[in-house]
């Protein structure tokens, strides 16, 4: 067998792997917004999903990973009866796991000339984290003012006091998916490699 076929097998394999990796955080993103759930008084509910959408980014990169996050939590809601939100779902949590991969690859970029610690990538996947949930709160709290407002038929200022009262739980959501990626994420990058 020549050289170029097999970097061209060599290729295909890590491409079937990436495809591989990214249908199944697909699936453990999906697994995990779906299994438990918190109810909050905005009709939604608080999951551990987010850790798994920035899992999405941090270990499948920009492309795949934003794939598997927004497909995955689109799927859950699509599965759990939240028509109205799988578009906003989707583009949200592909937003996020996004963020969080560029801002932890430009952070390890930074970091790489000097000695890389545990508490160096600590502090790299919680700022990533920071970066990437500020982006799913945001992103529902604008999503919800209109959805709000025209699905009630009020002004804008209305729907942002109503999206008001997503932002906490969804802050709290945040926090759990920061801890979730922190911790697994050490782990499932020795895994995958």
């Amino acid at each position: 067998m020549s050289q170029a076929n097999t970097n061209v097998r060599g290729l295909e394999m890590d491409k079937t792997k990436k495809l591989i990796l990214t249908a199944l955080m697909a699936a453990i993103t999906c697994i995990g917004t779906m299994i438990i759930k918190v109810p909050t008084p905005t009709n939604g509910y608080i999951h551990p999903g987010d850790g798994f959408v920035l899992l999405s980014g941090l270990l499948l990169g920009p492309i795949y990973g934003s794939l598997a996050a927004g497909i995955g939590s689109a799927l859950s809601d699509l599965i759990s009866g939240y028509f109205v939100y799988v578009p906003a779902t989707f583009i949200i949590k592909a937003a996020t796991a996004l963020v969080a991969c560029l801002i932890f690859s430009g952070i390890t970029k930074l970091l790489a000339k000097q000695k890389q610690t545990a508490a160096k990538d600590m502090v790299a996947l919680i700022t990533a984290g920071i970066f990437g949930e500020t982006v799913m709160v945001l992103g529902y709290f604008i999503f919800e003012i209109f959805m709000l407002a025209i699905a009630n038929q009020t002004s804008i200022q209305a729907g942002i006091i109503s999206a008001i009262a997503g932002v906490i739980p969804n802050i709290i959501q945040a926090v759990f998916g920061i801890i979730i990626a922190t911790v697994l994420h050490p782990i499932l990058k020795k895994l995958i490699s």
